[in-house]
């Protein structure tokens, strides 16, 4: 059939199903027929290249090489991939036991050492569909985690001991940058939907074997190289769904503000000097720290976890500027942002970036306000 003759209708795909050390013996509910297996499953590829097409038009032909001949009509003009090969992985994630302690390269990181193995990186979402009482993922390093903290811990296997963890329940999102170090931990499984790159950098893998007695291949020169060290920008993703939005209860966010950065911010506000914000993280911080550790004004030195909610009406007291990405419609972030800029200049930003083509989110193209 002519690709181009087609016309638009959803089409199912046959998935491919790989076995992991971690995996389940049974994917019920969600695929029944496979219960009671032999060897764990770990993962359901969706949208795999060698899956292949069960209906529609391309029926018995493999995703890969349908791809490269569909028209725009299908594939859209947006997401463009240098080889044209298909840009997003969905899979299912079925989680019996920890997976590896691990890490994901950047697309720029890649594409010039990783060109045989496609040389794109990977930026991930998961979205829990079943969650045991008490599972969790870790994700993201805790605050004052260095590299060479990180690779002493490495070595004497409590490279875990670093991660931040995030309780998981069914219906929520945790989003994983490129960069973050994380682990998905027991009874879990999930929606995963990625850059097309199976590039991953294991540092622990809690010294299992197969059955021959082999254990996996560790990357932990790679991985000390491409994780992103004092930067934590992936985590929960928590929509507001009440209709008071000052009911929303907003994760809270650990942070520590030393002596000397706390005196060079009173000196500056104290000079009525502007105090420019890096990402919203930050905002909290200070805001936070402006609100709960200062006893007469400014900011004390200390640390905590912010839970503070800026939303618009809000009255900022110590960021005069913000760098920040573009952020998720309906998210907390992007209700701070409106507080700070204003919901109209915000929108007439998101617009222009729309026009442009901007990368959206963490690690994406970058807006200045002030």
């Amino acid at each position: 059939m002519n690709p181009g003759s087609a016309s638009l209708r959803p089409a199912r795909l046959e998935p491919i199903f790989s076995p992991r050390p971690w995996g389940a013996r049974t994917l019920a509910p969600l695929f029944p027929e496979k219960s009671n297996l032999a060897e764990p499953l770990g993962e359901a590829w969706m949208t795999g290249v060698d899956c292949r097409f069960a209906s529609g038009p391309f029926a018995g032909q493999k995703l890969g090489d349908v791809w490269r001949t569909l028209p725009p009509l299908w594939t859209g003009t947006r997401i463009y991939s240098p080889d044209g090969s298909f840009p997003l992985l969905v899979k299912f994630i079925f989680a019996d036991e920890k997976l590896s302690v691990q890490v994901h390269p950047d697309d720029d990181y890649a594409g010039r050492h990783e060109k045989a193995a496609g040389g794109r990186g990977k930026t991930e979402m998961w979205y829990a569909i079943h969650a045991r009482p008490g599972a969790e993922v870790l994700a993201g390093l805790k605050p004052g985690v260095t590299q060479e903290i990180f690779k002493r811990a490495i070595e004497d296997g409590s490279a875990e001991n670093c991660l931040q963890h995030v309780p998981l329940h069914a219906g929520e999102a945790i989003f994983v940058p490129a960069g973050t170090a994380h682990t998905i931990g027991a009874g879990l499984v999930l929606c995963e939907i990625q850059e097309y790159s199976d590039l991953t950098y294991r540092v622990f893998d809690y010294n299992r074997r197969d059955a021959q007695g082999r254990s996996r291949e560790l990357h932990i020169e790679k991985a000390l190289q491409v994780i992103r060290f004092g930067e934590h920008h992936g985590g929960k993703i928590a929509p507001v769904r009440v209709e008071r939005v000052e009911e929303h209860q907003l994760h809270r966010e650990p942070f520590t503000i030393t002596p000397e950065a706390a005196s060079k911010i009173n000196g500056a506000l104290a000079a009525s000097r502007r105090v420019i914000a890096v990402g919203t993280t930050t905002v909290r911080a200070l805001e936070y720290a402006a609100d709960y550790l200062a006893q007469t004004g400014g900011i004390s030195a200390g640390s905590g976890e912010a839970d503070i909610f800026i939303y618009p009406g809000y009255k900022f007291k110590v960021v005069a500027g913000l760098l920040t990405n573009f952020h998720l419609p309906q998210s907390t972030l992007l209700m701070l942002v409106c507080a700070f800029a204003g919901r109209e200049n915000v929108l007439h930003a998101y617009h222009h970036a729309v026009a442009q083509r901007y990368r959206f989110y963490s690690y994406g193209d970058c807006m200045f306000l002030a």
